[in-house]
């Protein structure tokens, strides 16, 4: 049995078709264990994000269940959410989607924060980023202080549009599960909170200090950082 090669802006809805196809037709029985991430790239000839969102996006369908460091099995030959459903979630916005817009708008919208923050900005910043050290300490990530502080770097910038790009995109992590499946078995993991921490508190630092370049830089490598942690995890 072998996949057939795609090309498609959202690749993932054709790699979970086909291996939901294949589960179907009979090639993979309940408890099977389907290919290796590292195999399914070669055989699709894509890169892991896609495999990734596939995979999760069947894992939320009942299709498949995953074992830690041992890979994915068949646990049911359906979906178990309705058709509506399962079309309304695959067709909203992908959680590479979010990763793409994000690593290009933050580190522009940083720029602007580090120029034109006001006293009353950078106080604000530096609540959220003690809120989120003292929940770094307890040894637990919120996300929605990690969105406040995106979203505050932002209103910093003092552009509107840039304040709503944010909003966009906060709305669109909200509606995505496979972002936030995925999110809470990688960007969560305990080994990154204190990195996630340490990098937030060095952008803050750098719109504090109106230093333009460094903030740019910082956001920038925050954003990579985050693109490696959710996909190759």
């Amino acid at each position: 049995m072998n996949f057939n090669p795609v090309a498609n802006k959202k690749l993932y809805i054709q790699i979970y078709y086909q291996i939901l196809s294949e589960v179907k037709l009979g090639s993979f029985e309940i408890g099977d264990k389907l290919p290796s991430e590292r195999e399914l790239c070669e055989q699709f000839g894509v890169s892991r994000a896609p495999i990734r969102q596939a995979l999760s996006a069947l894992e939320l369908n009942g299709v498949i269940y995953s074992r830690q460091g041992e890979g994915v099995y068949v646990k049911n030959k359906e979906t178990l959410s309705q058709n509506s459903q399962t079309t309304f979630f695959l067709e909203s916005v992908s959680p590479e989607d979010i990763v793409e817009a994000r690593m290009n708008i933050e580190p522009l919208i940083i720029q602007f924060a580090a120029l034109r923050a006001t006293a009353e900005d950078i106080v604000g910043l530096r609540a959220t980023l003690k809120k989120m050290e003292e929940e770094t300490k307890e040894g637990i990530y919120v996300p929605e202080t990690d969105e406040t502080l995106h979203s505050q770097i932002a209103k910093a910038s003092q552009n509107d549009l840039f304040i709503q790009f944010m909003s966009a995109i906060s709305n669109a992590m909200k509606q995505q599960e496979m972002w936030q499946f995925i999110r809470d078995r990688t960007v969560t993991r305990p080994d990154y909170r204190e990195i996630n921490f340490k990098e937030h508190q060095s952008l803050i630092k750098a719109i504090e200090d109106h230093n333009e370049n460094a903030a740019v830089e910082l956001m920038t490598t925050h954003m990579q950082n985050l693109y490696e942690r959710y996909w190759k995890s």
